[in-house]
């Protein structure tokens, strides 16, 4: 009831299962139900952060446990009750960008259809005159279909991606996250040469793996590269979970769109708007989204990084 942040979590007693999420609902955390077995007395519930693990064990999604719920499952049932004042909604709109996986059901509505909208807008929002349109895998992957399907542009795999390879962008050193785009993502030569390419990636953080990426896809002999991203410039950290870099490394919070370009070695470079954003996540659902890595405006009352890591800033 005191804490003021980002929270989903389960908990687990000899004959209980605890699950609970923040007020403002920043994570997902969804219940679903296993039919009820042979020689058990009831059905199982369980909890997941993403409704894809439901259908690895043959569970049915029930629905999310909602912003401030305290859900208790045990042998008299389930019994749910809110723990907390109601607060605004603030869930995380980047979950539908990047962190949830396309075929989850988050905030209510399908990852899949949200990314696909985002390329479709994204499109409409910033056309190019290209001959392929190529994602950054995986995560670009969704919404280069959309960009595709609007524009008309035929849609290529034109970077082939190792899945041994983690996330390079929360990686904490520099030279770790160079060395890891080129064992993470190769180029296709025979799809990409000679060819203006429209690269789609969720976001650019730092700027340095869009600039890898960009000279890699030249290099494999493309004519021009336009970088499309689908979603705004990430311009602030993020205090709810995400281990997103301090300010001062975010290449959106201190250059322009213009000096991004120029940084990355694209022809063109285009940010989905924030309005086109919400619409491609909204789309007549209830769900209020938290956007203050895009804006700066953080939900809750802290919002400097000195209240929350003291020692790490006096060490700064």
């Amino acid at each position: 009831r005191r804490v003021e942040g980002a929270f989903s979590l389960v908990m687990i007693s000899p004959d209980r299962i605890f699950a609970a999420r923040d007020p403002r609902g920043f994570r997902p955390l969804a219940m679903g139900r296993i039919p009820q077995q042979e020689g058990q007395k009831q059905d199982t519930i369980v909890f997941a952060s993403e409704t894809c693990a439901f259908d690895l064990i043959g569970a049915t999604y029930e629905r999310e446990v909602k912003p401030g719920e305290l859900v208790v499952v045990g042998p008299e049932g389930i019994i749910s009750r809110l723990y907390a004042s109601a607060a605004p909604q603030s869930s995380c709109i980047f979950e539908h960008v990047y962190f949830s996986r396309p075929d989850s059901l988050v905030f209510g509505r399908a990852v899949q259809e949200s990314r696909e909208e985002l390329g479709r807008q994204l499109a409409r929002e910033a056309p190019a005159e290209a001959d392929i349109v190529v994602p950054v895998p995986d995560s670009g992957v969704t919404a280069a279909m959309g960009y595709a399907s609007e524009s008309g542009i035929p849609f290529r795999f034109g970077l082939i991606r190792n899945h041994y390879i983690g996330r390079t962008f929360i990686e904490p050193r520099q030279t770790v996250r160079d060395f890891g785009v080129k064992l993470k993502l190769n180029p296709v030569r025979s799809l990409l040469e000679g060819k203006r390419v429209v690269l789609i990636d969720d976001s650019i953080v730092r700027g340095t793996t869009s600039r890898k990426i960009v000279r890699m896809i030249r290099n494999a002999g493309a004519k021009e590269v336009h970088m499309r991203i689908s979603c705004p410039p990430t311009i602030s950290p993020c205090f709810y979970g995400v281990d997103t870099p301090s300010k001062k490394e975010l290449i959106a919070a201190n250059k322009s769109v213009e000096e991004i370009r120029d940084f990355i070695g694209a022809e063109s470079l285009a940010y989905l708007s924030l309005e086109g954003l919400k619409k491609a996540c909204e789309d007549g659902a209830q769900t209020r989204y938290c956007t203050a890595c895009y804006t700066g405006s953080y939900p809750t009352n802290w919002v400097g990084v000195e209240e929350i890591q003291p020692a790490a800033v006096s060490k700064r």
